[in-house]
């Protein structure tokens, strides 16, 4: 019996390395820059050890040592994920740690310890700490009056602030990379925390994670957690990237088209033009809800079987429900938007990205509330038929996104 879990224990610490190894040449291929192999571990830990999964935690608690993570590194993300999963949880992964150093010290591995945290000040002001680590992952002034949960109980902002950012945000040994790694790793696999999972992938990006390695994270997580919570993961991901589109921040190398969108949110009411093709006019039309602006860009459909349009959305701004028996191809140039086919999920669409939209699928497109959205608008094989418009697409259907 102990041979067989021996050669179990030693088969899954080898299908984590080939998760590692094969995620790593994937990116290495497409020029990703993907999580490191110590990264990666964190998810795998943090993963395990926010469900109480100690058969998979002890494989991949070997594998972060063998990936370079330190003694101290490791205890670091057991003891901050007691805020988030409770002390049960992380104490069963210390105590975890503690049997599996003890078998690799038996057999003479020397792992290595790794820096020690620097002792915090007794004397400082916790709250203002606090405060101060809570900026440098938002990028934004902490001075906002308190609101929601904060203003119902000021004293859960107080235990944040003083504790959760200063105490343990705070501290040494890990970056806030590692800790939001941690952190978003935790709240994805353990489900029913979907806002808090979506907050801190923003934080997570403020903090130079990228779009590319979140996804990567997500992968992990459906391989070794499950494919449900790295569906539900993926959707938070698409939100978060939404929220940080519409307030104008950088996200996952995305620089191209930013100062357009600054300017937009810079000027109420007043639309940045597409600087490729023509605006064009302004549609009236039951077929919109919104402003809408259209420059037709080929129409000779006889000669090439196609229409082409400019098309711009205000913010808010959406098509009704359609569907075109040729198909359509829709290529985002500026903004960002939504797309949805009926029964399916809606997804964030932004510039660069390329819509491929099938013979009488129903569907709508526009742009998401605090963001304008331009794309050229390609309705192929159009002497099939005309576009087939249906309903409006509701404010509760439009906002079903967050």
């Amino acid at each position: 019996m102990e041979n067989a879990k021996g050669r179990i224990l030693i088969a899954f610490t080898v299908l984590l390395l080939g998760v590692s190894s094969t995620t790593n040449a994937q990116d290495r291929a497409s020029d990703t820059p993907s999580l490191s192999a110590r990264h990666q571990s964190i998810v795998l830990i943090a993963s395990h050890t926010a469900r109480g999964d100690l058969e998979r935690l002890t494989p991949a608690l070997h594998v972060g040592l063998d990936s370079g993570l330190t003694i101290n590194e490791i205890k670091e993300v057991l003891l901050q994920l007691y805020a988030y999963c409770g002390f049960p949880r992380s104490l069963r992964g210390i105590n975890t740690l503690m049997a599996v150093l003890e078998n690799r010290e038996a057999r003479g591995i020397d792992d290595a310890v790794g820096a020690t945290p620097t002792p915090q000040v007794s004397h400082e002001d916790r709250y203002e700490k606090g405060k101060q680590v809570l900026e440098a992952l938002t990028g934004r002034p902490q001075n906002r009056p308190r609101s929601g949960y904060a203003a119902f109980l000021p004293t859960i902002e107080v235990f944040l602030k003083e504790h959760l950012f200063a105490a343990i945000f705070g501290r040494d040994v890990l970056s806030y990379q590692d800790r939001e790694i941690t952190t978003v790793a935790a709240l994805v696999s353990m489900g029913g925390v979907e806002p808090f999972a979506r907050s801190h992938m923003g934080l997570a990006l403020n903090v130079g994670i990228t779009e590319a390695q979140l996804r990567q994270l997500l992968t992990l997580i459906e391989t070794n957690v499950g494919e449900a919570e790295a569906a539900v993961g993926r959707d938070l991901l698409s939100q978060a990237l939404a929220w940080q589109v519409d307030r104008g921040d950088d996200v996952g190398g995305r620089e191209e088209g930013d100062q357009q969108a600054a300017q937009h949110r810079s000027s109420p009411g007043n639309q940045v033009a597409n600087t490729l093709f023509p605006k064009g006019r302004r549609i009236t039309s039951d077929n919109f809800t919104g402003a809408v602006w259209v420059a037709m860009l080929a129409t000779d459909e006889e000669a090439f079987g196609s229409r082409i349009g400019n098309v711009t959305f205000e913010p808010g701004s959406r098509t009704n429900w359609h569907s075109h028996p040729g198909g359509q191809i829709l290529l985002v140039t500026h903004g960002a938007g939504y797309y949805q086919e009926q029964g399916g999920p809606i997804q964030l669409i932004r510039r660069g990205d390329v819509v491929e939209i099938r013979p009488d699928v129903v569907h709508w497109h526009g742009a998401t509330p605090s963001s304008e959205l331009t794309h050229v608008a390609v309705v192929t094989n159009s002497l099939r038929g005309a576009t087939v418009w249906l309903q409006p697409v509701t404010d509760r259907e439009y906002h079903r996104f967050w």
